[in-house]
């Protein structure tokens, strides 16, 4: 008798807009509130909800263009994901490893084959966070013949405008650019370009990524 694969739950909820969050969030709020096959989750589902309309509130405040509302936005988004990942791990340990007990979570499970994750543009690769907060690592992606490559960043101000730029130089791809003393919270936007025959290529377009 064949043993029954785990069922792992979606993550990747750092890399997903904040609508995303909150649609991802709510469904499984909703599901989980009363469901007799998670009868002990770790959270408890009236703070998540809270949670989640607190961060959909300070979406719409963020538009505004405060900084300091779009940080508090940024913490309370952590919040939410940090409380869905205590209650994946629960629903994947309390499933039974049965599909439809799992699904009736409200969360997706993950793709058992492992998926090669698109570049982030045309010029940047993947970006993570680092070992320590404050800290991003981003890989550049190879252009052929490019003798080198440039990275830069900077914070995302008002309306998700870059602020100043800081730019390092990059001569290996493979290995990533770590960036560090950044703000926790923050969120970042990240552009990439290639020094060719004919002199720099444009800089790609922006890839953004919340740090921790």
């Amino acid at each position: 008798m064949s043993k029954a694969q785990q069922i792992r739950p979606l993550d990747g909820f750092s890399r997903v807009l904040d609508g995303d969050v909150i649609s991802r969030a709510t469904a499984i709020q909703t599901n989980m509130t009363g469901n007799p096959n998670y009868p002990n989750p770790p959270v408890d589902l009236t703070v998540l909800k809270a949670a989640i309309e607190g961060f959909s509130s300070l979406m719409a405040e963020a538009l505004n263009g405060s900084q300091k509302v779009n940080a508090e936005k940024n913490k309370q988004r952590e919040a939410v994901i940090k409380m869905l990942r205590l209650l994946g791990r629960y629903v994947e340990v309390t499933c039974k490893d049965d599909i439809a007990i799992f699904k009736s979570s409200g969360f997706e499970p993950a793709s058992k084959t492992k998926a090669v994750a698109p570049p982030l543009s045309d010029k940047i690769r993947k970006i993570e966070h680092g070992a320590i907060s404050g800290q991003i690592l981003a890989w550049v992606k190879a252009v052929p013949k490019a003798f080198s490559y440039e990275l830069r960043y900077a914070a995302a101000e008002s309306g998700g405008v870059p602020g100043a730029w800081t730019t390092e130089p990059v001569t290996v791809v493979k290995a990533p650019v770590i960036v560090n003393g950044l703000t926790p919270g923050a969120t970042y936007v990240f552009q990439a370009r290639a020094l060719a025959k004919d002199g720099y290529t444009d800089w790609s377009d922006s890839a953004t990524f919340i740090c921790t």
